[in-house]
């Protein structure tokens, strides 16, 4: 891709689909793509889903792009648009470079150029950011309509967001958001994996992920701090029970998109990583990255080598370059003492690439999965019951493991994997029963992040330096039971420019809670005003956090009233946020546990220095946390009703519902009547 001046990209910028065809783009080896997706179109659904396709172009193209887009839906199974890809290089430039009338759409634009960036996203040519369908678009002429429309809108205006496909500026207002974004809301009933695969080859839904589809993936840094977390949180359980052992051993699987923080977090941790990774160009980067020390892709050499680290109390992290159910059996043949354990393939896409079945080589699989979907669905069931197997025999060693999140234990117990307790139960916690939340989602903490705009590596030290500096002042005054989350968080920003986090745009994330969010905000806000920080920030957060996210197997797992399969509290965080002063929300059907089975909500705020940025970042940012906090709450989550009383202090406007506790041997002797 070639560089160019600043006037010609805002010049082909503000040219939206083009007057005239761009040469046909060839394909690229090189790069990691998408996978084919299945032939699941009828006859009839494909005539369709050129109709949908042609009608981002003039009559005067379709005799040329009709048979070439039916190329592309026999090939990919998929409708790309390769041809429309611009040539320029897509990365989050600095925001005063991108053309604009309203200050806000040029922020969201460097947003969206960082979420497609080679060196951010993971399938960059397929419009995907991470998790193998995770979608900022669906194809290039969305981009590139999106692209102009958010150049020449105004303050008084709003974009629409269909999954992808831009339907407009509509009038609004200055305080209304430049941007709403909905990704994937079907009908309930048809919600199915393959339901989703029709639209989104009709060209009519997409799946967004979390931050993909709403513009605020910051590469993996985000993940690595929450994994850093659950990590050392777990290492201190494990160390409790074992004093004497010397190294720590963390086993998990994925170095693609997401995934590929897991050796990062081991490191920054402390502890010995494997992490088994099928793809070799996903290996490759995180090498070339610095993010994993080491590749094996030989058991044998491999097996000494972890010994050696585990019995030197040696920091490394290692990657297998191999199935995961190899190594996982590897381990448990050999009887080695696993301390932790977990699993990051995308078991939430586990048919379109996101788990590899066992004895299959990569490509192959990939051919499988298009050409003979329901063989390869059976292999990946047959390798999800003997990755559940051997997982069993390391924790009955005393391993300790965890599900990240990602469908590993939804998916292994639809394949008759022994994943089940005699209750119904899942066997084993995902990471948010056990660690993040009791320990943080319950008290407010969350993963805040910023993105500085400049892109100047010097105003995120700043920012670095502001935030550690409100982290101290409020452990000054900190209640116990919330010092040592403040704690690991102030090291944690201490040492993040160490860490070499910063992929894509300057950007940085901290966990905290309301009040931290709001003053750390307030601080920027006033450093932007000042000239300590040279150009306007986007804030923002994960929406793996306190509020944004329903996701029973997942974000709201440690929800125990029952309510854990509705999806209120990720409606009412988007509409809540979209009338407090964000600059764009989003609200989309899927995330880290998949199509379906989750309910995602988002925002971005971007903040100028300005006493309307001021009053909009309080707002915003006390409901984005204590919508959550409120609803932890109710479900008699002591942390969180402990932290909710607390906020009622600080803001007396706030007034929330707080249960009663009913007393557990009334209820029992109440039923044992009856």
């Amino acid at each position: 891709m070639e560089e160019i001046s600043k006037e010609e990209f805002r010049r082909l910028i503000l040219a939206g689909i083009p007057d005239m065809l761009p040469e046909a783009k060839p394909y690229e080896p090189a790069v990691n793509h998408a996978p084919k997706r299945k032939d699941i179109l009828t006859d009839c659904e494909k005539e369709l889903a050129l109709k949908n396709a042609l009608r981002y172009f003039p009559a005067k193209f379709h005799s040329i792009l009709a048979p070439e887009f039916a190329d592309e839906l026999a090939k990919y199974g998929r409708i790309y648009m390769y041809r429309f890809r611009p040539d320029y290089k897509i990365f989050a430039r600095h925001i005063e470079d991108y053309p604009y009338k309203s200050k806000q759409a040029a922020a969201i634009m460097l947003m969206l150029s960082n979420n497609l960036d080679d060196a951010v996203a993971q399938h960059p040519r397929e419009l995907i950011t991470y998790g193998g369908n995770g979608a900022v678009f669906q194809n290039w002429a969305q981009y590139l309509l999106t692209m102009k429309y958010l150049a020449t809108m105004t303050d008084e205006q709003t974009l629409v967001m269909y999954s992808g496909h831009p339907m407009g500026l509509f009038p609004s207002h200055k305080d209304a958001p430049r941007v709403v974004v909905t990704n994937g809301m079907v009908i309930p009933n048809y919600s199915s994996k393959d339901h989703w695969e029709k639209f989104n080859a009709l060209g009519v839904s997409q799946y967004g992920q979390m931050t993909a589809g709403s513009y605020m993936y910051i590469g993996p840094q985000g993940i690595v701090h929450g994994t850093t977390i659950t990590v050392l949180n777990a290492k201190r359980m494990q160390r409790a029970k074992h004093p004497s052992r010397k190294g720590v051993l963390f086993v998990s699987s994925g170095l693609g998109g997401m995934s590929g923080a897991q050796p990062k977090a081991g490191n920054i941790a402390g502890v010995v990583s494997v992490i088994a990774e099928i793809n070799p160009k996903a290996v490759a980067v995180r090498y070339s990255q610095g993010w994993v020390d080491e590749v094996f892709t030989d058991l044998d050499i491999l097996m000494p080598r972890i010994r050696k680290a585990v019995d030197t109390n040696e920091v490394v992290s290692i990657a297998y370059q191999g199935n995961v159910v190899d190594l996982w059996e590897r381990l448990a043949t050999e009887e080695m003492y696993v301390d932790l354990g977990s699993d990051q393939t995308s078991l939430h896409n586990p048919w379109a690439g996101g788990y590899y079945p066992v004895d299959i080589d990569f490509v192959e699989a990939n051919r499988m999965m298009a050409e003979e979907p329901d063989k390869f669905q059976a292999k990946v069931r047959c390798t999800l019951r003997r990755h559940a197997a051997a997982i069993n025999k390391l924790t009955a060693a005393g391993m300790y493991f965890f599900d990240y999140g990602n469908a590993f234990l939804l998916e292994a117990s639809r394949a008759g994997a022994d994943v089940m307790k005699a209750d119904g139960t899942f066997r084993y916690p995902s990471y948010v029963q056990d660690i993040m939340g009791p320990l943080f989602f319950d008290y407010g903490f969350g993963p805040f992040r910023w993105v500085c705009t400049s892109g100047d590596p010097n105003d995120l030290v700043v920012t670095d330096r502001i935030a550690a500096e409100v982290l101290e002042k409020i452990l000054q005054t900190a209640p116990a039971d919330i010092r040592s989350q403040l704690e690991d968080n102030l090291h944690w920003i201490k040492e993040a420019g160490k860490n070499n986090l910063v992929v894509g745009s300057q950007a940085r994330i901290l966990y905290l809670d309301s009040m931290g969010r709001i003053e750390v905000a307030r601080a920027f806000n006033e450093a932007i005003r000042l000239g300590e920080i040279s150009a306007p920030v986007v804030l923002g957060r994960d929406h793996h956090d306190v509020s944004g996210t329903d996701s029973p197997f997942r974000e709201t797992s440690n929800i125990y009233d029952g309510s854990s399969f509705t999806a209120d509290m990720a409606v009412q965080n988007v509409i809540g946020d979209s009338f407090r002063g964000a600059t764009w929300v989003s609200i989309h059907n899927g995330g880290g546990v998949g199509w379906g089975e989750v309910i995602n909500g988002g925002f971005g705020m971007m903040i100028d220095g300005s006493a309307d940025a001021d009053r909009r970042l309080k707002s915003m940012l006390l409901w984005d946390v204590n919508n959550g906090l409120a609803r932890r709450s109710w479900a008699r989550n002591q942390g969180a009703m402990d932290a909710v009383r607390r906020e009622m202090e600080r803001t007396p406007q706030l007034v929330v519902t707080l249960p009663n506790i009913a007393d557990e041997n009334l209820i029992k002797a109440a039923l044992k009547h009856k």
